[in-house]
């Protein structure tokens, strides 16, 4: 499966069209900056609607980056176009993962990062599909390299995934076991993931089992919360949680009322 749906030139090998990612929105911190999060939508959504909802948070110390997905080909959706950030056939356990795309987005989010200063702790977290791009850049960071072996430059403080699911999860124990930088990387690193019990579009059980594969592959500093009757969207003890864990974890000065 590939990001854009790829065709197949003369003598088999794969053309992909240049990728456009759609705009991208920021919202500036109140306080002293100390922290930077891109965060990243979920199927068919746009940077806009997270950005207007992050800025409302009582997070003074953070700057958000919320970029907006390339309009795409879905397999899951019969090849309609759709924001996405890689291409999704369907959910299931066995579903092959599209290495190229997550390469593609990770990189991206990795970009968006490089140009902020260096005393400032980075972070990236999303809903859904931006919540499994989440996951898919902090294996890249503890492998210290992309899907496609090329090396991986951010340097992570904080990953947060909400309703989502951990891609390339069966490939994770060869990238970590054995490689001692990669160990520590994955042991250090903050992550929180949040799911509802009644979400029916990405099913519980999936954010339960990318939990429990981090953690059994050296991903020590796991949270995960789960919420009962939560659907596919999110409330404000979700989003309360995500504030106290990331003020924590990121050492933030405080709160804003």
């Amino acid at each position: 499966m590939s990001f854009t749906g790829p065709s197949v030139g003369p003598g088999g090998r794969t053309a992909r069209r240049a990728l456009e990612f759609g705009r991208t929105y920021v919202v500036r911190p109140k306080g002293r900056h100390q922290a930077t999060i891109v965060w990243l939508h979920g199927l068919g959504d746009n940077g806009s609607s997270w950005s207007q909802l992050l800025e409302t948070l009582p997070l003074p110390n953070i700057k958000w980056i919320c970029p907006t997905a390339p309009t795409q080909p879905i397999s899951i959706f019969g090849g309609f176009p759709s924001t996405a950030w890689f291409n999704v056939g369907e959910l299931s356990e066995d579903a092959p993962d599209d290495i190229e795309g997550l390469d593609a987005v990770a990189a991206h989010v990795a970009n968006l990062l490089a140009a902020e200063p260096a005393d400032i702790k980075l972070g990236v977290g999303g809903f859904s599909m931006g919540a499994a791009t989440s996951l898919y850049s902090a294996t890249c960071f503890a492998h210290g390299k992309y899907g496609n072996g090329n090396t991986y430059p951010a340097n992570l403080s904080a990953v947060v995934g909400l309703s989502g699911w951990l891609p390339c999860s069966k490939t994770l124990k060869s990238k970590i076991e054995g490689n001692n930088e990669a160990a520590g990387r994955a042991e250090s690193l903050p992550i929180l993931l949040c799911h509802g019990k009644g979400d029916d579009v990405v099913p519980y059980k999936f954010g339960e089992k990318s939990s429990r594969a981090l953690t059994s592959k050296g991903f020590k500093d796991m949270t995960f919360k789960s919420y009962n009757g939560l659907g596919h969207y999110t409330i404000p003890e979700e989003m309360e949680e995500v504030c106290a864990w990331l003020t924590s974890k990121l050492g933030l000065n405080g709160r804003s009322t």
